[in-house]
């Protein structure tokens, strides 16, 4: 027999967790990125511009469907450590800073402590219309996205990039939401 009370309850817990689920999806994505960034580095990257697209889903769903959570903050943020910062710092450690040894190595490193910190700033601030500091989703991407210029820009290009990248993601500057 067909329960309308039990159909009503799951229909809820559902939509309770749409939200969540769009953003075990993005982990999901940053961690085969991972696992390909070893022999595919191009499906890599196709994953984590994957992952960005749905984590800007993520948020939107959560605030449309009223299931916003600090549980699904905090697992945001883990999820886009992964999808945002490791993912795009494997990506270019294979693309070209493993040819400068513990230099390319530091770099990475420096690249993802940033943006772990970025993330923990954000998990303790209101949000007010603005980011402080650059967000890892839209850095990951531009690092991800400039992989394409390995073969054509010289190896300081990217050494200055995910500097600057990583210095932005901790500043004070404000970035407005798209």
């Amino acid at each position: 027999m067909f329960s309308y009370e039990l159909f009503d309850e799951t229909i809820k817990k559902l939509k309770a967790h749409s939200a969540n689920c769009l953003t075990i999806i993005n982990v999901c994505l940053g961690i085969v990125s991972i696992l390909f960034s070893v022999k595919n580095l191009h499906l890599a990257v196709v994953l984590v511009l994957i992952a960005a697209l749905i984590d800007g889903f993520d948020g939107k769903v959560a605030r449309k469907l009223n299931i916003h959570s600090d549980f699904g903050k905090q697992l945001d943020s883990l999820c886009d450590i992964v999808s945002f910062g490791t993912a795009p710092a494997i990506i270019m450690y294979h693309g070209i800073f493993h040819q400068f040894n513990l230099l390319g190595i530091f770099f990475i490193l420096f690249y993802i402590v940033c943006g772990t910190i970025r993330l923990a700033r954000f998990n303790i601030m209101e949000f007010s219309g603005h980011y402080t500091g650059l967000p890892i989703t839209a850095a990951g991407v531009v690092l991800c996205v400039s992989y394409t210029g390995i073969p054509y820009l010289p190896s300081i290009f990217f050494f200055i990039l995910i500097f600057l990248l990583s210095i932005s993601m901790v500043s004070t500057f404000k970035f407005k939401k798209l």
